[in-house]
């Protein structure tokens, strides 16, 4: 017999007494039906790999139509217990505000009772935001792997399923969004972070917390069930597709990037655009209208960018403040370097020292901005103050003939070939715009700046951010992002470009540092190969 409270609070409506939970009520056919049903499901669901290792939880509502649903009692599975072991009991029963009426007594082994479920307080956050008849909480591995096919993602999208018709509110032609939220050390805590995702996405009936797990509701317990086995037959689906190259969130499911070693697989297939086929070569055909390119480790090696066009923009700082002090370019160039210095001197970066007035004079000035820009080309930072007075320095150099833009040999052929297939060609670097059409305008292989379209730097964004890349997308006019390929060398660059939805490979060249095991992209050793 569970241990009950001798009194409990009486539901209410509106601040209406409406009835008492009594002892007699706690031990009716109706809870005991409702914890015979608990511990039966549980079992099925430990057989389906959803509550295994005592994970995962389940929480239903009493059905009693003599009760308005909002107070109805709330039975849930207890945590740290077998779940295919369970019996009826041993379920907590809570009142609608979440207070314990009943809990199970100790077990003769470990002698002491199951402890309520650490999930409890996000359960009740869907009791209370979405009048939910159950909830389900899976640790079942497909909710977990979908998660970290991108690790940038803050939701998962699939369309033109038949099973997202199992879905409350959804039909074949809709698309499916469940937000993603970030797991935590204990459960507990991603109440808030559940709260906002269930605000935030009114439609959603589940979400998903990386590397984790996921939680899914209902008006009934049938409905969360039904629901459930719809949301793991997706997720698994999604992650067969991806290992096939197949682009699950699109109406046509087409293709997505080749790879190498995802998710336990070795592969490096693709898909027919038109036909949906496999296709043996190594070639993708997408209906690409745009090709973005990285220079340092992409088209340039990096040791041109390191010791060539660093050291000389160290070498030549102080020289050509000097020369062009005066001009209203170089004062622009001070102004933006004072207001990043200001930046780093309050959020207490090393090397950072203040820059000062004018009324000290032109050498005190300068010999500030000179130990300020070496400390700042030495930590090879990604800032729109130093990259634009790098990029007047180097046109200096390429004026004077004391540098020259390289590019990789494959490089100029790759141009060409796609200039002639009538697509664009663009460059996204962290160096200023002036920087890369100096670069290309003063090649190895000559000016090759007719073969590009435009060029992005860091005035658009950070490169490791999701944001720039939709701002590229929205620039280019394309009707979608898919229709845009970015070849970079850096992982962070490609997963912000791919979570943008671009098409995305990592150009592996000679000096480039080595990138993570299994990351998903497909890769290229020479533009030949595009």
């Amino acid at each position: 017999m569970a241990a009950a409270a001798a009194s409990a609070a009486p539901l209410a409506v509106n601040g209406l007494k409406m009835v008492t939970t009594s002892q007699a009520y706690l031990e009716s056919s109706r809870v005991k039906e409702t914890k015979v049903l608990i511990s039966d499901l549980c079992r099925q669901f430990y057989t389906l790999g959803w509550v295994s290792g005592t994970g995962g939880s389940i929480t239903i509502k009493v059905h009693d139509d003599s009760i308005p649903k909002p107070n109805q009692l709330i039975l849930m599975s207890p945590s740290g217990v077998q779940k295919e072991r369970m019996v009826p009991e041993d379920m907590y029963v809570l009142s609608s505000s979440g207070s314990i009426l009943s809990s199970p007594l100790a077990k003769r082994y470990p002698h002491k009772p199951p402890k309520c479920s650490d999930c409890a307080p996000l359960f009740l956050k869907a009791y209370e935001t979405r009048n939910a008849g159950a909830v389900i909480h899976s640790h079942g591995m497909e909710s977990c792997v979908v998660t970290m096919i991108n690790p940038s993602s803050k939701e998962f999208r699939i369309t033109h399923m038949e099973m997202i018709k199992g879905i409350q509110g959804h039909g074949y032609h809709d698309e499916l969004v469940v937000p993603i939220i970030e797991n935590t050390a204990h459960e507990q805590e991603l109440t808030e972070s559940l709260a906002e995702a269930i605000e935030a996405y009114p439609k959603t009936t589940a979400v998903l917390v990386r590397n984790h797990g996921i939680y899914i509701w209902g008006d009934s317990w049938i409905s969360a069930k039904t629901q459930a086995e719809c949301y793991h037959y997706l997720f698994d689906a999604a992650i067969k597709l991806h290992q096939l190259g197949v682009d699950w969130s699109t109406p046509n499911h087409g293709p997505i990037l080749s790879f190498k070693g995802v998710l336990g697989g070795d592969r490096n297939i693709n898909m027919s655009a038109k036909a949906g086929t496999l296709i043996s070569n190594d070639k993708i055909e997408s209906p690409r209208r745009c090709i973005v390119l990285d220079i340092e480790g992409t088209t340039t090696p990096i040791s041109f960018v390191t010791d060539v066009l660093f050291p000389y923009a160290r070498d030549n700082v102080g020289r050509h403040l000097y020369a062009t002090y005066h001009s209203a370019e170089t004062q622009d160039d001070i102004k933006l370097l004072r207001s990043q210095i200001q930046d780093d001197l309050e959020q207490g970066i090393i090397n950072a020292v203040p820059i000062p007035s004018d009324d000290a004079g032109k050498e005190e000035v300068i010999a500030a901005l000179v130990a300020n820009v070496e400390a700042m080309i030495r930590a090879d930072r990604k800032i729109t103050a130093l990259k634009q007075l790098q990029g007047h320095i180097w046109r200096t150099g390429f004026q004077n003939n004391e540098l020259k833009g390289v590019v990789f040999d494959d490089v100029p052929e790759a141009l060409d070939k796609w200039h002639a297939l009538g697509i664009k060609v663009y460059i996204y670097s962290s160096g200023s715009r002036l920087a890369q059409r100096l670069i290309f305008g003063n090649t190895n292989y000559g000016d090759l700046r007719k073969y590009l379209c435009g060029f992005f730097d860091t005035a658009v964004g950070n490169k490791k951010e999701t944001k720039s890349y939709i701002e590229i997308s929205e620039s280019l006019g394309v009707d979608k992002p898919s229709e845009i390929l970015f070849v970079t060398d850096v992982i962070q660059e490609a997963i912000a470009a791919k979570a943008a939805g671009l098409e995305v490979i990592i150009s592996v060249r000679p000096g480039n540092g080595p990138l993570p095991e299994n990351h998903g992209f497909r890769i290229v050793n020479s533009f030949s190969e595009i």
